[in-house]
């Protein structure tokens, strides 16, 4: 596919959209609407049998649900991912890593989304308290055993799509 113009229809500090006429290969006009954000990390805490869970409050969706600690450095990306998984992991949970291994690079929504994001494994936990945003002070963070976690998957407890691929990325690294 070919770019033929581009422009931007909304940008806020945390994206923008733009709105794309494109060629197809056979020549065919279309339009694409395009959602670029920066990349994001998302953190798997690691616990005996389990993982920590955050819990807020998603506008969007009008709902709160489980999922990961995850977050982004926003539009002035500092491009050092490790760094905002601990940063991240600290801030919602309190919890710091001895330990943080890469699990892999994924995209959240490639039909329309620049995004994607890292995902760290995070192990050797020591606890402290959270240190979260204003937009974050509803939230609320607990350990679930993997049969807790395998039923509020079920339940519709845990909803968020990355923290599922995440999730999916950690078992296949232990088959």
């Amino acid at each position: 596919m070919e770019q033929v113009s581009s422009r931007v229809v909304y940008r806020n500090p945390w994206m923008t959209v733009r709105e794309d006429e494109i060629r197809r290969p056979d020549g065919s006009p279309g339009v694409f609407g395009v959602v670029e954000k920066p990349d994001f990390a998302l953190v798997l805490p690691r616990c005996h049998e389990g993982f920590w869970l955050v819990e807020q409050f998603r506008y969007p969706v009008g709902r709160r649900a489980w999922e990961f600690p995850q977050g982004s450095w926003g539009r002035d990306a500092v491009d050092d991912q490790v760094a905002l998984a601990r940063k991240e992991l600290a801030e919602e949970t309190g919890l710091r890593a001895g330990s943080m291994t890469h699990l892999g690079h994924l995209f959240e929504a490639y039909g329309f989304s620049t995004q994607g994001f890292d995902v760290y494994l995070a192990t050797e936990l020591e606890q402290g308290a959270p240190d979260r945003e204003a937009s974050e002070q509803d939230m609320i963070h607990r350990a679930f055993s993997d049969t807790d976690i395998a039923e509020m998957i079920r339940s519709g407890q845990i909803v968020d799509a990355p923290s599922l691929a995440a999730l999916t990325l950690y078992r296949l690294q232990s088959v």
